[in-house]
């Protein structure tokens, strides 16, 4: 799973509003319609490699590195500031304003933290005046320690305790091997992974730097985006996994109740948290639907394939 096999990307960088600059791609041909792709945490641009490599024939694929992962610096602001769900607000804001022209809309599709950035940017007037739908996968918008099941116990505070120590842990994570990946297969993806993807996920995750991982592990233990997930107030297609150990299906049908405008709640059978590695088809079909329907985007032989 590599973009090695895609023409070369227009690369650009958008400046958020504290000075941190964030790493942008853009694929398929110019005044097509727009799909802008957010990834999670520990991820970057290379997680969407399935979804680039099918919608860039006919689409605008804007992907970008959130801050401190991939291309995008950590933030100066080490802090409250430089970690919050503010910044990712910010840097989203700032990544429309630089790759959409004036009144130009777009499908926002937001995997996990990327997710979790739609959220935190839906009342911001950027967004408004650029998302057409979104796709909300593998996410949620609050108690996602509280509803983890990473640790193998029964819900409670010791359960939570655990699950906030494995996931903010400071440690590095190590080389790519058969045992860190093991438990990547465990903690992230679904029991019939294949091989190849779990690989390809686990070199992307270990790549995350330390601080970074860190740094956003903290923002999360301490989520709520309730608020902005009510202020969702376009059309938005809820997916996730059956088996997903991060972020389970208790989120995905809360948010699929509370959204003003859902248009549909997809769950993939057997499917861990990183669902557009996992499943790409399935995903890409999502982000294809919401094209169709709100950019009127019509599918074509070599899309479809």
């Amino acid at each position: 799973m590599t973009l090695q096999s895609l023409p070369a990307p227009r690369a650009l960088t958008a400046v958020s509003v504290d000075g941190t600059p964030i790493h942008v791609e853009v694929y398929g041909p110019e005044g097509a319609p727009a799909v802008v792709l957010s990834h999670g945490w520990t991820c970057s641009i290379a997680f969407w490699a399935e979804q680039i490599r099918s919608l860039a024939a006919d689409h605008r694929v804007i992907a970008y590195d959130q801050r401190g992962h991939g291309r995008s610096p950590a933030p100066a602001a080490t802090g409250g500031a430089g970690y919050s769900t503010t910044a990712l607000a910010d840097d989203l804001e700032a990544v429309l304003a630089a790759t959409l022209g004036p009144g130009e809309r777009a499908v926002l599709a937001g995997h996990s933290m990327g997710g979790m950035t739609m959220m935190a940017a839906a009342g911001r007037p950027g967004f408004r005046a650029h998302a057409a739908a979104v796709l909300l996968c593998s996410t949620g918008p609050s108690r996602l320690t509280s509803e983890a099941t990473v640790v193998p116990l029964g819900p409670g505070g010791l359960r939570t305790r655990l699950t906030k120590a494995v996931l903010g842990a400071k440690a590095p994570l190590g080389p790519v091997n058969a045992v860190s990946k093991k438990i990547l297969k465990y903690a992230t993806m679904g029991p019939g992974s294949a091989p190849g993807r779990v690989e390809a996920c686990a070199r992307i995750v270990h790549a995350c730097p330390r601080g970074a991982r860190y740094g956003w592990s903290q923002v999360l233990a301490g989520l709520d985006l309730e608020q902005g997930l009510r202020e969702l107030r376009l059309p938005v297609a809820v997916l996730v996994g059956t088996a997903d150990r991060l972020t389970p299906s208790v989120h995905a049908r809360a948010m699929a109740e509370a959204l003003p405008h859902c248009t549909g709640l997809v769950q993939l059978a057997g499917m861990g948290h990183m669902t557009p590695v996992e499943a790409p088809e399935a995903v890409t079909a999502q982000i294809r639907e919401l094209t169709l329907t709100y950019l009127g985007v019509k599918e074509n032989e070599e899309a479809g394939a």
